[in-house]
């Protein structure tokens, strides 16, 4: 039996067994792997990800806030990690341990199924400019955005990523927006809304942008997934903006990560149902 799970510090919420093993179940591969969670802090993840492979995993995935402590402390690291600066899957090979990211590819993935397009020509406004945040503009700058709008409370933050789009996409337009009304006018422009911040992962949280912010025609995208809808995106829908969920980044990153450590396509089609039976009970 070859082990997988997700890492992370807490790790509770997690919804990354639910799907996988949906998959494996459904592929007839549940007497080879299975799938589990470990809860482990910062400070331990690397020794802990050393012992690993001795214990018969195959490989495993990495949520909140492992990722960037992943990339700093991995010798090995896939294209998509080195990209986005953070690991969200690490393989486990003979020749050691191995980091990638798949949440870019997840995301990307979600937004065209979502939606039925691209980003190609799009001015994207990116709310919140943390971990996920930065995954996402940067993900939107490489897949042709014509212009990014950074909001976020913390300036620095929204100047380094500033910097870090220029550099990897220096054709793409970047306005920094530290104040709410003016988030407000240029959320207001944008063809696609991405909020990347924590708020809304509790059902009490409202939304962190009014009505007005959004349009008829808009693209309203939010990562967090635990909920059908957010507050955020209630708010974006009563104003005639397309709507969806962090559900599909959740399914893609994952059947892209499973892939890596088995070299077997998952059941996509039976993670889904697994994942909307969970949320929308």
């Amino acid at each position: 039996m070859k082990k997988l799970a997700v890492l992370g510090h807490p790790i509770s919420h997690t919804l990354s067994p639910v799907m996988h093993n949906a998959s494996i179940k459904a592929l007839g591969l549940d007497g080879q792997y299975e799938y589990g969670k470990l809860d482990v802090p910062p400070g331990g993840l690397m020794a802990r990800l050393a012992q690993l492979p001795a214990e018969g995993y195959a490989g495993v995935n990495l949520t909140i806030p492992l990722k960037e402590v992943a990339f700093k402390g991995l010798k090995n690291l896939a294209d998509s990690a080195r990209i986005l600066g953070a690991v969200n899957t690490v393989e486990f090979t003979a020749g050691g341990l191995v980091g990638h990211n798949t949440d870019g590819y997840g995301f990307l993935k979600a937004l065209e199924e979502a939606f039925g397009k691209t980003l190609e020509g799009d001015a994207v406004f990116v709310l919140g400019c943390g971990g996920a945040g930065r995954a996402a503009a940067l993900m939107a700058a490489l897949d042709g955005a014509q212009s990014i709008t950074l909001a976020d409370v913390d300036a620095g933050r929204v100047e380094n990523l500033s910097a870090e789009i220029e550099q990897l996409a220096p054709q793409v337009g970047i306005f920094q927006c530290l104040e709410k009304i003016t988030q407000i006018e240029l959320c207001r422009e944008a063809d696609l809304v991405i909020q990347a911040s924590p708020v809304g992962m509790k059902k009490t949280d409202p939304s962190l942008l009014p009505e007005e912010a959004f349009r008829e025609g808009q693209r309203a995208f939010d990562l967090i997934y635990m909920y059908p809808e957010t507050a955020f995106l209630s708010t974006a829908k009563a104003a005639g903006a397309q709507i969806a969920n962090g559900l599909g980044m959740l399914l893609h990153q994952g059947a892209k990560a499973f892939n890596i450590w088995t070299g077997i396509e998952p059941d996509v089609a039976a993670m889904r149902k697994a994942l909307e039976k969970a949320v929308y009970p």
